[in-house]
C-alpha cells in the first residue's frame, strides 16, 4: 500500500515568503499574477544590513617622535633635541594622521623651558656650580662638602654626637667652626672607627699650623675637632677627615677667620715659630699612662723631647735675628738649653718620683717669661694660650703635655 504525496507543490518552504491565502482554479493572489511584491518573483527580499558589513575602525596610531618629544620635555635634557623634535612631530602628525599631537606640545613648551634655564645658568655661571657638585657626589669623597677655609654651623651646635648636616655660613658672621684640613681616608673598606680616630688625631694636629701658623694667637676658647667617616657612611662614598677649629662650649662665638698661614708672616718670626712648634709637637705626644704605670714610656717621650730642644736650639742660633730679638732670643735659648739638661735626666729616672722632679723643672721654661720676651721683640702674640688639663703647672700628674689641643671628635 502506498501513501500518497501530500498535495500541492513539493518545494522547500522558504521563511521569508509572505504566507499565500488557499487558491482556487483560475484565481489570482491580490496584486497580479506575482502576489503583492512586484519586481519580486521569488517572494520578499531579504533584510538590508543598511551600510554592509565592515570590520571594526582601528585608531591611528601615536607618533613615535611626540613620544620622544615629551620625554626629553620631562626631563629637562638635552632641550634644544626636545623642541626640535616636539616641532617634527607636529609636523608629521598633521601629514600623517597620527595621534600624539598633545603629547609634541607639551615636550616643545617643556623643552623651550629647559632650554631657557640653561641658558641663564650658563650667563650667570650656576651651570657650573652644579656639575662640580654633581661630579663631586658622583666621586662620593666629601660627606659634608666641606673643604678646606669653610665656616660653618652644625645643627644644635653639638660636636659630642653624631652629625648628619651642616650648614655652611661666609666665616665674616659668627659661626660654630672652620675647616683647616680635609685629609683623605685610603682603602677600600673601613678601617674600623679607633683606626679612622687615630689618624684625626694625628694629621688634625699636624696641619693646624700650617693654617694657624701661631697657636697663641687662636682664642682661648677654641679647639681642635674633626669630623670622621663611620661604618655607615663609608658604604655611600665617606672617605674623608674634616678637621676645624671650632668653639669649646658650642655658642658659635667664632666671627672672622682663623687663618693665618706661613705666607702672613715675616722669615723672622716663621723661623721662630717653626721651632716652638715642632717643640710643641713633640711635647703633645706625651703618653696617656702615668709614669708609675709604664715608666719605660715616659722616659722614652722625655728623651724625644730632649732631642727636639737640641735640635731646635740649634736652628735658633743659626738664624740671624733682627737687632732688637737677638738678646731676648739668646735669653730664651739659655732656658731651653736648661731645660734640656733635666729632660735628660728625667729620661735616665730610676722611678717615678725621680722622673717627675726632672719632668717638672724641664717643663718651667714653656710658655715663660722668655718666650713672651723673644714674642714680643718678633710682633708675635704674647698672650700664653689657657690650658683647662693645667699642662705646665708643675703638678707632676704627667698631664702637662703643652699643647692644650683639646681636640674632639665627632663623626659623620
Amino acid at each position: 500500500m502506498s501513501i500518497p504525496p501530500p498535495p500541492g507543490p513539493h518545494e522547500p518552504q522558504d521563511p521569508f515568503r509572505a504566507p499565500q491565502a488557499p487558491s482556487s482554479p483560475g484565481a489570482q493572489p491580490p496584486g497580479g499574477p506575482y502576489g503583492p511584491y512586484p519586481q519580486a518573483p521569488y517572494g520578499a527580499p531579504y533584510q538590508g544590513w543598511g551600510q554592509g558589513y565592515t570590520p571594526y575602525n582601528r585608531q591611528a596610531p601615536v607618533n613615535g617622535v611626540a613620544i620622544a618629544a615629551l620625554v626629553l620635555g620631562v626631563m629637562c635634557f638635552l632641550p634644544a633635541v626636545g623642541l626640535v623634535l616636539g616641532i617634527v612631530a607636529l609636523v608629521q602628525i598633521r601629514r600623517r594622521g597620527e595621534r600624539g599631537k598633545p603629547l609634541a606640545i607639551v615636550g616643545a613648551a617643556l623643552s623651550s623651558l629647559g632650554l631657557a634655564l640653561w641658558i641663564v645658568s650658563l650667563s650667570t655661571g650656576a651651570a657650573s656650580a652644579f656639575w662640580d657638585g654633581f661630579k663631586e657626589g658622583l666621586d662620593g669623597t666629601a660627606s659634608l662638602s666641606l673643604a678646606k677655609g669653610d665656616c660653618f654651623d652644625v645643627p644644635g651646635g653639638d660636636f659630642d654626637s653624631e652629625i648628619y648636616d651642616v650648614d655652611t655660613v661666609p666665616c665674616s658672621g659668627a659661626h660654630d667652626a672652620e675647616v683647616f684640613a680635609v685629609v683623605p681616608v685610603a682603602g677600600d673598606t673601613f678601617p674600623g672607627e679607633s683606626r679612622v680616630t687615630d689618624l684625626a688625631e694625628d694629621r688634625c694636629w699636624d696641619l693646624q699650623t700650617a693654617y694657624a701658623t701661631d697657636p697663641w694667637a687662636l682664642p682661648d676658647t677654641v679647639s681642635v675637632y674633626y669630623l670622621t667617616p663611620t661604618g655607615d657612611t663609608w658604604e655611600f662614598g665617606d672617605r674623608e677627615i674634616t678637621c676645624a677649629f671650632a668653639d669649646e662650649d658650642g655658642s658659635g662665638a667664632l666671627t672672622g677667620s682663623l687663618r693665618a698661614d706661613a705666607s702672613t708672616f715675616d722669615a723672622d718670626q716663621l723661623a721662630f715659630l717653626h721651632a716652638m712648634n715642632a717643640i710643641d709637637g713633640v711635647l703633645y705626644q706625651e703618653p696617656d699612662d702615668y709614669a708609675e704605670d709604664d715608666l719605660g714610656t715616659s722616659k722614652d717621650w722625655a728623651r724625644d723631647v730632649h732631642d727636639a730642644l737640641g735640635t731646635q736650639v740649634t736652628a735658633l742660633r743659626g738664624h740671624a735675628w733682627p737687632a732688637a730679638a737677638q738678646a731676648p732670643v739668646a735669653a730664651l735659648i739659655k732656658d731651653m738649653t736648661a731645660a734640656q739638661k733635666e729632660w735628660a735626666k728625667a729620661a735616665a729616672a730610676d722611678d717615678a718620683d725621680a722622673y717627675y722632679t726632672y719632668y717638672e723643672a724641664g717643663y718651667e721654661y714653656v710658655d715663660g717669661d722668655t718666650t713672651v720676651g723673644a714674642r714680643r721683640a718678633l710682633r708675635l702674640a704674647t698672650t700664653p694660650p689657657s690650658y683647662d688639663d693645667g699642662s705646665g703647672d708643675g703638678s707632676g700628674d704627667g698631664s702637662g703635655d703643652g699643647s692644650g689641643d683639646g681636640s674632639g671628635d665627632a663623626s659623620v
